[in-house]
């Protein structure tokens, strides 16, 4: 077999040109691009409508404010998008970066339902600076710890005080927050897929 002559190109860094092709509403271009992954769940899904917000940490504790967040979600039956009577308005996706001065990153959705055996979950994919290659995770609820102790994912973390790093806390009714700590005291877990 012959070797092909084209080459893999290196993995490098978010620069700082991710939010103008990933988000260009937050590097403040809107004409003519069209904000991506705004809207997870349209006005007609039915759920429970809540707000989600945190602040990305590095290792010295500090803000993370050129970090973008991908947002995955059920609905709140447990639908993922495309599924059979999953509302059309529905996208189940959403894409957030954080505010370039506090590195406060927030998104509207619904809560999501259980998924099979799988506890209420969003899974988050988060870039920024000096990392490399995206870091996968996932935001649990803690108001639903029936569900979060029969959660397998959940349950193959070896640590409960890891594990308590992928809980949103309930602020109000209707809002969480989920802090996220890329090392360090309070590491957040970090899946390898």
């Amino acid at each position: 077999m012959a070797k092909s002559p084209l080459l893999e190109t290196a993995s490098q860094t978010a620069g700082p040109y991710v939010h103008i092709g990933l988000a260009p509403e937050i590097a403040e271009l809107t004409k003519p691009l069209t904000p991506l992954g705004q809207s997870i769940a349209g006005p007609r899904v039915s759920g429970e409508r809540i707000l989600v917000r945190g602040i990305i940490f590095d290792g010295a504790q500090d803000p993370v404010t050129d970090a973008m967040l991908e947002i995955w979600q059920a609905d709140a039956e447990g639908r993922h998008a495309g599924d059979d009577g999953c509302a059309p308005e529905f996208r189940g996706w959403g894409r957030v970066a954080a505010d370039f001065d506090t590195g406060l990153w927030h998104f509207e959705t619904i809560k999501p339902g259980r998924v099979g055996a799988r506890a209420p979950h969003i899974a988050l994919w988060i870039v920024a600076r000096g990392i490399n290659i995206g870091l996968h995770t996932r935001l649990y609820f803690d108001d639903e710890t029936e569900a979060n102790e029969a959660d397998p994912v959940l349950q193959s973390v070896p640590d409960s005080r890891k594990a308590a790093t992928l809980m949103a806390q309930k602020e109000r009714d209707g809002v969480y927050r989920f802090d996220i700590r890329l090392q360090g005291p309070g590491e957040t877990v970090f899946f390898d897929i």
